[in-house]
């Protein structure tokens, strides 16, 4: 590797690594000061705070991984341009895309970094991140969708509760459908449903069976019933981010598993798994466009840079919002969602990237 290389990417390696340094530690102290009324009300342990704080910064870091990389990019950029070294290194016959280089080069180790974070670090940070919350600052919240929940969970058995607490194990207004060829062949409902931990039973009060016939059906009443079901809790009522808490292997079987259940929530799942892929491209997408948009001398100075820059990252964060809500709250396809703004800024990297050469 070149004297030139070794320069440009240990200026972009440590500027990014500077600038979260600089912006963790920033989120900690507003978020601190946002949540610290609820943690004293809710006399959370200090150990367990510290462990919070901890999956915060992972949590906080992963998710904005892009934008940290964008900004850095820019700002030592645009201080090679003030001090005129990129017209010295291009005027000394270095070509544009050789000058190029190094940033792919450093945009490859961050990329990989990323990609570890969302396949191993993120999920259980954010794990211990929501746990935390929705355990001390989010009390009056439950994480689990609990009213009207209808599952599907086997190829044959369909199963309905308009309410289940998950403290008491209780669901209200069970029922139970088998279906074998497009035909009911048994329907099972209950006023209640409570699992039984020490034989890993379920109990139904005013239980009723009824068996479809050829002339009559066959009904089953009892008013308690202890009853085998291939279903837990778990998988009863998921918490709203299980999918984030997942290491990839594992997402991908639960994404089956739910796919084959039916859920509503599968985009949101998606979504999840896509965006562990996405962030490594963005790496590269936004590495060229803050090369691009800063290589130039400008009469403002590193100051314009760092507005257009800031303005750019904006929009990006606008549309990974929008596309993500949209796929999670529509039939949109969260494919789509979540590599749009890839596609976009692909494009609009090509086309400065074009410019700058010129």
């Amino acid at each position: 590797m070149k004297i030139l290389d070794w320069y440009i990417l240990k200026r972009y390696l440590f500027t990014f690594f500077v600038m979260l340094l600089l912006f963790i530690p920033i989120g900690i102290t507003v978020h601190l000061a946002e949540k610290i009324g609820k943690i004293l009300e809710n006399e959370a342990p200090f150990g367990e705070v510290m462990l919070y704080f901890l999956d915060f910064t992972i949590y906080f870091a992963h998710l904005l991984f892009p934008l940290f990389l964008f900004l850095s990019v820019i700002w030592f950029t645009s201080k090679l341009a003030n001090n005129t070294e990129i017209i010295a290194f291009l005027s000394s016959g270095v070509s544009f895309t050789r000058f190029l280089r190094p940033y792919l080069i450093g945009a490859t180790i961050v990329s990989i970094l990323a990609l570890i974070l969302g396949l191993y670090l993120a999920p259980e940070a954010s794990k211990g991140f929501n746990d935390f919350n929705y355990k001390y600052l989010k009390t009056n919240k439950s994480p689990i969708d609990n009213q009207n929940v209808y599952r599907q969970i086997n190829d044959n058995d369909y199963i309905y509760v308009s309410s289940f607490d998950t403290k008491q194990k209780l669901g209200q207004n069970f029922t139970l459908e088998h279906i074998e060829n497009n035909r009911v062949i048994y329907k099972i409902t209950a006023n209640t449903i409570r699992y039984e931990e020490e034989d890993s039973t379920y109990r139904l009060t005013n239980y009723v069976k009824r068996t479809i016939g050829d002339g009559d059906d066959i009904l089953e009443e009892s008013r308690r019933k202890n009853v085998h079901f291939d279903f837990d809790l778990e998988d009863l009522t998921p918490v709203e981010y299980i999918a984030e808490t997942l290491q990839y292997g594992e997402l991908n079987r639960f994404i089956e598993k739910e796919e084959a259940r039916g859920s509503s929530y599968i985009s949101r799942y998606k979504l999840v798994k896509y965006r562990i892929w996405s962030l490594p491209v963005s790496v590269f997408i936004l590495t060229i466009i803050a090369l691009s948009v800063s290589s130039i001398k400008r009469r403002g100075g590193m100051g314009v840079n760092l507005a257009f820059g800031i303005g750019i990252a904006m929009v990006f964060v606008f549309f990974d919002k929008i596309f993500g809500v949209l796929a999670s709250q529509s039939d949109f396809p969260p494919l789509i969602a979540v590599w749009f703004p890839n596609i976009l800024f692909g494009i609009l990297a090509s086309y400065l990237l074009y410019n700058a050469k010129r």
